[in-house]
């Protein structure tokens, strides 16, 4: 069974048909850049823009970093326009699309879904984290296989400031990082993390799961196992077309 998932970032919105029963793309997704301000209107075309591609006429799933209640009502935006905040994104998304079925994630809770049934987190018990670092740090908390949403562990402070602004992939590249300093900085991010929730699983995901051997073996001290995720930067679109299914 295919179903359309489109992942929106806060640089680029992706998407692709995606078969449910094996976990993967059925076609090469489609990315245009989000656009800045990454107002709601500005997104929704961006979204447009993906499916329309595809010719697509089915349900849809998406995702959003930011947190999402009731698979629709949009409570937080820090790396988008303020104007998202209580927007109902399943109307705006649904109007756009010419009345799609749709549905609403957040973006690293559905990286964690798609990662937990398909990828790196598959029959593991106990806490497992999937932390997403792209423009921000997102997290996806599981417990014996089950999602505690929206969580926004990239939001915990670090060193006086939230953990995204020092440890994410933006960071790394905003402050010229090399590996071994970037490194540095997520192992303390984990550190703390591991320390808030002892869990025995992280999967590290997003962009710079493509380039786990340039800093996964520099990361010391955890206790957990630390893993990168097998769906790489295409988990987001599974995880969405996983949601859209339900």
């Amino acid at each position: 069974m295919e179903i359309f998932g489109v992942d929106i970032g806060g640089s680029g919105i992706k998407g692709a048909p995606v078969d449910l029963d094996r976990g993967d793309l059925t076609q090469e997704r489609c990315k245009v850049l989000t656009p800045h301000p990454a107002t709601p209107d500005g997104v929704a075309d961006g979204v447009k823009q993906v499916v329309d591609h595809f010719g697509w006429t089915g349900p849809v799933g998406l995702t959003f970093p930011g947190v999402v209640t009731g698979g629709a009502m949009v409570r937080t935006a820090a790396n988008v326009d303020k104007s998202w905040i209580d927007t109902d994104a399943r109307v705006l998304f649904g109007g756009r699309l010419g009345g799609l079925p749709v549905t609403v994630i957040n973006d690293a809770d559905a990286a964690g879904v798609a990662e937990m049934r398909f990828g790196a987190g598959q029959d593991r018990k106990g806490t497992v984290i999937m932390l997403t670092f792209g423009t921000g740090i997102g997290s996806a908390v599981f417990v014996d296989g089950v999602l505690v949403p929206n969580t926004e562990l990239g939001h915990l402070e670090l060193n006086g400031h939230d953990a995204e602004k020092r440890a994410s992939s933006k960071a790394k590249e905003d402050h010229e990082l090399t590996w071994e300093r970037w490194a540095h900085r997520v192992q303390k991010y984990l550190a703390h993390v591991e320390m808030l929730f002892s869990p025995e699983l992280f999967i590290i995901g997003g962009g710079v799961s493509r380039k786990a051997d340039k800093f996964l073996h520099l990361i010391e001290g955890i206790r957990a196992d630390i893993v990168p995720a097998q769906l790489q930067n295409d988990a987001g679109i599974v995880g969405a077309a996983m949601r859209a299914d339900r």
